[in-house]
């Protein structure tokens, strides 16, 4: 199921992986050349995302328990630390995919991963 954010009504991510064990978590998005700008890892529970020894730059949205959006940071590098206290998700895109007013803070989220997202081994 793709990630809509209720606001625009906008998708902002089609294809959807779910890193919801401890291992696919640690994982992240380590050793991967990229991300399809279609495409979204969540990463739950979390609200620190750091991209040491990642290869691209990401976007990154915190959510909260009740899908609402924390914070938004776009084009983090890597070597950077990104944190936001009381999100419960944190939605990784490729670097530059969100536009200035695609997410803001406040907006609802339906982050609801379909049976095509599934844990990464």
């Amino acid at each position: 199921m793709p990630i809509i954010n209720a606001r625009t009504n906008d998708m902002l991510a089609r294809d959807v992986e779910l890193a919801d064990t401890r291992r696919a978590r640690r994982r992240g998005l380590l050793g991967r050349d990229g991300l399809a700008r279609s495409s979204a890892l969540v990463l739950s529970p979390c609200f620190m995302i750091h991209t040491a020894f990642m290869r691209f730059p990401i976007d990154v949205v915190f959510v909260d328990r009740h899908g609402l959006v924390r914070k938004v940071v776009r084009n983090l590098p890597p070597w950077r630390i990104a944190v936001a206290p009381g999100a419960r998700l944190a939605i990784e895109l490729s670097g530059g995919v969100l536009g200035s007013d695609d997410v803001r803070v406040g907006d609802r989220l339906d982050v609801t991963p379909g049976p095509k997202a599934v844990a990464a081994a």
